[in-house]
């Protein structure tokens, strides 16, 4: 019994580690200088869906369920922590935290889809920009997700190197 505790206690903290890595990255202030994502709360929480995506599919693709799980959990923490701290109540805590995971996921699923830069371009105008049409940003985004995705193949397990911001 004792052990499972133990194992429980060893999981959070590896999902915190790999959130405050993923997090870490996402909220750097160069991502948003270089690619003009709005620095707001909508545009901190698509940079961190963004990089999540990212994270969750190396993680998946190599096997790693439970900590693709971890982190999804310790991302959720962090997100009801954000939640509270911009004074939302518990009464309407439930509400907003279902509308949070149902824009995180469908992120995931549309980033997922995506089939070429292109494709990703548009999804990223869509979300990112709230429906703009696809610019210079939004392919240079795209560009770097590709970089990103490409350099996490190549991280030590366990690790998330997204490559540079260039």
């Amino acid at each position: 019994m004792l052990n499972l505790l133990g194992k429980s206690a060893a999981r959070k903290e590896q999902g915190r580690v790999l959130e405050q890595a993923l997090t870490g990255r996402a909220l750097s202030p160069v991502l948003f200088k270089a690619f003009g994502i709005p620095d707001t709360i909508d545009g901190r929480f698509d940079a961190i869906a963004l990089h999540g995506w990212l994270a969750l599919t190396r993680l998946k693709a190599t096997g790693q369920d439970e900590a693709a799980q971890d982190l999804t959990d310790a991302l959720f923490i962090g997100f009801d922590e954000a939640l509270r701290q911009q004074g939302v109540s518990d009464m309407g805590m439930g509400r907003r935290m279902k509308a949070l995971a149902n824009a995180f996921y469908g992120r995931l699923s549309v980033y997922g889809a995506a089939q070429n830069e292109e494709q990703l371009a548009q999804a990223l105008a869509r979300n990112v920009w709230r429906g703009a049409a696809v610019d210079a940003r939004a392919r240079a985004l795209a560009a770097y997700v590709e970089k990103a995705r490409a350099a996490l193949t190549h991280a030590p397990e366990g690790t998330f190197d997204f490559g540079n911001l260039s």
